[in-house]
């Protein structure tokens, strides 16, 4: 498993050739932010999972600052990040969104945003703030419980499907030795 993950993720050298991240190299290769075992793959996964629900860009970002925070894996991090794409973010944010309207007891329906007109734009405007201005504080509450959520799973699934290779591979030396 650790022989498979190592060959999908990118390498030290990556990000030591990288010129955008030559600022930052120090903190990067910290010899933490690369090795692979169980316990940093599942503050990995965790931290990917939280920060993949951050918009756009700012994802990875927001994992690389967290794998700094907690010593995980970086390129697994950023890998599971990846989780959210143009397909799954609207699905999830709509979730998210749910959620937080449960969390904060408001009762009222999703009103839909309002049509986009040209001609009208000053309108248009004022409408789509009220409108992301009333859908905020929920959104942002089932943000913050989905991904706290997200990233608890992940990281008791990553903890415990690690374990069930270390048994399965033990009892399989185990035999072969018998």
């Amino acid at each position: 498993m650790r022989a498979y993950l190592k060959k999908l993720l990118p390498g030290r050298e990556a990000v030591r050739n990288n010129r955008w991240l030559r600022p930052f190299v120090s903190a990067l290769l910290h010899p933490r932010l690369w090795h692979l075992n169980r316990h940093s793959a599942a503050s990995a996964v965790a931290v990917g999972l939280f920060c993949g629900l951050i918009p756009g860009p700012f994802q990875m970002i927001g994992a690389a600052l967290g794998v700094l925070a907690c010593r995980a894996n970086l390129p697994l991090a950023l890998l599971v990040t990846l989780y959210t794409n143009p397909l799954t973010i609207v699905p999830l944010y709509l979730l998210a969104y749910q959620i937080g309207r449960l969390l904060i007891g408001d009762g009222a329906a999703f009103i839909a945003p309002p049509e986009f007109s040209l001609t009208a734009f000053g309108a248009w405007s004022a409408a789509f703030q009220a409108w992301m201005a009333q859908a905020v504080k929920p959104l942002a509450a089932g943000l913050l419980a989905l991904a706290s959520s997200l990233a608890l799973f992940g990281y008791l699934t990553t903890k415990a499907a690690w374990r069930i290779y270390l048994i399965s591979a033990w009892r399989k030396r185990r035999r072969a030795r018998a």
